[in-house]
C-alpha cells in the first residue's frame, strides 16, 4: 500500500512492500525542472535528499523513451539514451524522473539489487519494465519471483487517450489484455499502469503494488505533462541500496 512520508517536512510517497530505501518525489519535494523560476527550490530538494539518503550525489541517465537499460555504476554519471537503470552496489542512489509516465522500480529481495524504469507508452510498448526484469536475471541471477515491483504515480486510464495505432502497440505486449483499455465518447483509453503490471506478471513477477493515484487528476501532488501545457517539472522515482 502506498503511502506520504516527508523529508524535512516535504511530502514523499512510498509502499509498504517494498523494505529498501526508495520513494516518489511530489510537487514540494521535486529534484527535476527547466524553469528557472524553480531552479533554487530544486536545488536544496536535492541536496535535503542527499543527506537523508547519505549520498553525495544521485545518478541519473538522458531519458528519451527509449527501451534501453544500463548498470549504473558510482564512478560513472553519463548515461545517454536510457530510460532504465539497474543499481547494484549498497550506497548507491539512482533516480528517474517522470511527468505522467508510468514510473516502475523493482527490487529483487533475495540478492539485494534494484532498478528504476521509465514507462512512457513508447517505453511500455518496448516492455521496459519486463526488460528490465530479463536483464537482472541475465546478469545477476535475479529469479522474478523474487522480485518486488512498485507502479508509481503516472497518468490512468481515466485520462488517457490515445490513437488507434498505439492501442495495437500496447496491445502486442501482453497475452492478455482484458481490462486494459476502454472506449468513451468515441475515444480509446488505455490503463499504462494496468499493462506494465501485466507484462511483470507475464514476466513472473508476482509481488506488485500499484499506485492509485493519476498524475492528471492528481495533479495537486504531481506533475501532468499533458494537464499543465508540457511543464519541464518532473516527480521522481528513487532508489538506494
Amino acid at each position: 500500500m502506498f503511502y506520504f512520508d516527508e523529508i524535512f517536512g516535504k511530502k514523499i510517497l512510498k509502499s509498504d512492500l517494498l523494505g529498501a530505501e526508495h520513494f516518489f518525489t511530489t510537487r514540494e519535494s521535486f529534484i527535476k525542472t527547466k524553469d528557472p523560476e524553480e531552479e533554487r527550490v530544486v536545488a536544496d530538494n536535492y541536496k535535503s535528499i542527499c543527506e537523508y539518503l547519505n549520498v553525495d550525489k544521485l545518478i541519473s541517465p538522458s531519458q528519451t523513451h527509449t527501451s534501453h537499460i544500463e548498470i549504473a555504476e558510482k564512478s560513472k554519471q553519463d548515461y545517454p539514451d536510457t530510460d532504465g537503470l539497474i543499481v547494484k552496489d549498497k550506497g548507491v542512489a539512482i533516480f528517474l524522473n517522470f511527468a505522467d509516465c508510468t514510473p516502475v522500480i523493482l527490487y529483487d529481495e533475495t540478492l539485494k539489487i534494484g532498478a528504476v524504469s521509465h514507462a512512457g507508452w513508447r517505453g511500455t510498448a518496448g516492455r521496459i519494465a519486463a526488460k528490465t526484469v530479463n536483464k537482472m536475471t541475465d546478469c545477476f541471477g535475479s529469479q522474478p519471483k523474487n522480485i518486488v515491483a512498485l507502479i508509481g504515480p503516472a497518468i490512468s486510464m481515466c485520462c488517457y487517450d490515445v490513437g488507434e495505432e498505439v492501442l495495437s502497440k500496447l496491445k502486442a505486449t501482453v497475452d492478455d489484455f482484458s481490462g486494459l483499455s476502454e472506449v468513451r465518447d468515441g475515444r480509446i483509453y488505455v490503463d499504462l499502469k494496468g499493462i506494465n503490471r501485466q507484462q511483470l506478471i507475464e514476466t513472473g513477477v508476482s509481488n506488485i503494488d500499484v499506485c492509485p493515484y493519476c498524475t492528471c487528476c492528481d495533479n495537486d501532488m504531481f506533475f501532468s505533462y499533458r494537464k499543465e501545457n508540457a511543464t519541464t517539472n518532473r516527480h521522481s522515482a528513487i532508489l538506494k541500496l
